[in-house]
């Protein structure tokens, strides 16, 4: 289908990142009108952006989990998060920017009409583009149901055709998750296309460079998360799904990360360089709670986490909620000043610590002590400190009797560059302990963020109906697998 396999670069974004409404069921792209591929490309970019970004506009997840303190404005450190309305700006993110982008190609995909050459090989180009397409929707989704508790869902995503979508119950939208996830996986023919192992997708596919295989064991990957996170509301479908995963092949090494490269100019530089770095901007350093517990375990990740201040070689972080002088304070390290610094959409880091849980909560995936070390491990290597990593782990070992804290302490760590991650690790483990910020404007740290302004504007009576059903729209509430 050579409309869809041409090549895309990834400057061609540009086309489609505006948008004229934060309606989550409306099409503000004109270029819909384009190839799926393109609309691949752009869904990628779109969510890899959103994942990794520092932007206090619409992801403060470092600074919830005291990995980054602001040095000027700290009303996001101190969890006010309306100023800025950024609940609206993670709904058009993830509804908008990328799911809507994953539909229109999905629609395009079903529409074409195989020209006599294509007839034979068009069916399973069509199965695994689909497939891949639907994965990268359900992590989307799981995101959105993490992030708020019941979201739109079954009626959302439908461009323009329904303009006021109902909320579905978190629970229920897991377990569609799990079974859709599922079929992709099965769906996936590592023998279909036009190239042997090939989505087709080509150059546009940014995660995978069209490898099939990459995606069925991202697919099996996102499937362990999905089980993982149900481990505490509904134990029997959470064990059997991480089972499945586990026997279908999650990922073994960092090989088989999922994430994008970023480029070394505007607008395809890391969004985390956009905001440290590019903006000319310092806003932020160091949170003391991380920098205090990496010095006093001698974590040689600090001096690539962080920059020591000025000549001292000393790393020093701000107490959570107050303001601080950049020069004072570490800096985030250079990884945060580089324009090609990969965007990270999931790790064998990541999977290495559900296995970790897998083996400690269910006895399968291997042994708890070997996942935890090669969890650990996996992140030093990650930032260029592998021959540290036996050494820590020799001084912070397994624990069996306490296995939450040790895999929530040390994920907590490792996911330094992935926090919305290291948020459903804490949120499920409880550990470390974090404490409120000094100023903060509730009592304990944030486990959801409450619903957009702007679905109370437009979407009134379904969001009113869904704020009651979890227990009320409040930073304090807990999703439905957040039980203990």
């Amino acid at each position: 289908m050579k409309k869809i396999i041409i090549p895309i670069l990834l400057g061609t974004l540009t086309l489609f990142t505006s948008c004229a409404s934060d309606d989550i069921n409306l099409d503000p792209h004109s270029a819909y009108t384009t190839i799926p591929s393109t609309l691949v490309t752009n869904a990628q970019k779109e969510l890899s952006d959103y994942v990794n970004t520092c932007s206090v506009n619409e992801n403060n997840f470092r600074l919830t989990m005291q990995y980054w303190q602001e040095t000027t404005y700290v009303e996001e450190s101190n969890y006010n998060f309306t100023n800025r309305n950024v609940s609206n700006q993670i709904y058009i993110d993830n509804y908008i920017n990328v799911l809507n982008s994953l539909v229109k190609a999905k629609e395009l995909i079903n529409a074409y009409q195989p020209v006599p050459s294509e007839v034979n090989t068009w069916p399973k180009i069509k199965q695994n583009q689909l497939a891949i397409i639907d994965i990268m929707q359900v992590y989307t989704y799981q995101i959105l149901v993490d992030t708020f508790g019941n979201i739109p869902y079954s009626q959302a995503n439908q461009l323009g055709n329904n303009v006021a979508p109902a909320y579905d119950d978190g629970a229920g939208v897991y377990a569609n998750l799990i079974t859709r996830l599922q079929q992709d996986i099965a769906n996936i023919d590592l023998n279909g296309g036009l190239n042997s192992a090939s989505d087709d997708f080509s150059s546009a596919d940014k995660f995978y460079s069209g490898s099939l295989s990459g995606w069925k064991t991202f697919g099996n990957s996102l499937l362990l998360k999905l089980g993982i996170a149900l481990a505490d509301s509904n134990p029997s479908l959470a064990q059997q799904t991480s089972a499945t995963a586990i026997s279908n092949g999650v990922m073994t090494s960092s090989a088989n990360d999922c994430k994008i490269q970023y480029l070394s100019g505007s607008p395809n530089w890391n969004p985390i360089y956009e905001n440290v770095k590019a903006s000319n901007r310092n806003d932020f350093v160091g949170g003391k709670t991380l920098v205090d517990y990496m010095n006093a375990n001698n974590d040689a990740r600090i001096s690539r986490y962080f920059k020591p201040v000025g000549n001292t070689g000393n790393y020093i972080g701000q107490a959570i909620g107050q303001p601080a002088s950049f020069a004072n304070f570490s800096a985030p390290g250079n990884f945060a000043y580089t324009a090609t610094t990969p965007g990270i959409i999931m790790n064998y880091t990541e999977v290495a610590f559900y296995l970790t849980e897998a083996s400690a909560r269910w006895g399968i995936g291997g042994s708890a002590a070997v996942n935890y070390a090669n969890a650990i491990t996996s992140s030093f290597t990650d930032w260029g400190a592998t021959a540290d990593a036996a050494a820590y782990i020799v001084t912070h070992p397994y624990n069996a009797s306490n296995w939450k804290q040790s895999v929530g302490q040390q994920a907590w760590v490792a996911m330094y560059n992935q926090p919305l991650t290291s948020w459903n690790f804490w949120r499920r483990l409880d550990y470390p302990a974090l404490q409120p910020a000094s100023a903060a404007t509730i009592s304990s740290v944030p486990v959801r963020m409450t619903y957009p302004a702007s679905e109370y504007q437009t979407n009134g009576a379904n969001v009113n109906a869904a704020a009651s059903a979890i227990g009320g729209d409040l930073l304090t509430t807990k999703i439905f697998w957040d039980k203990l």
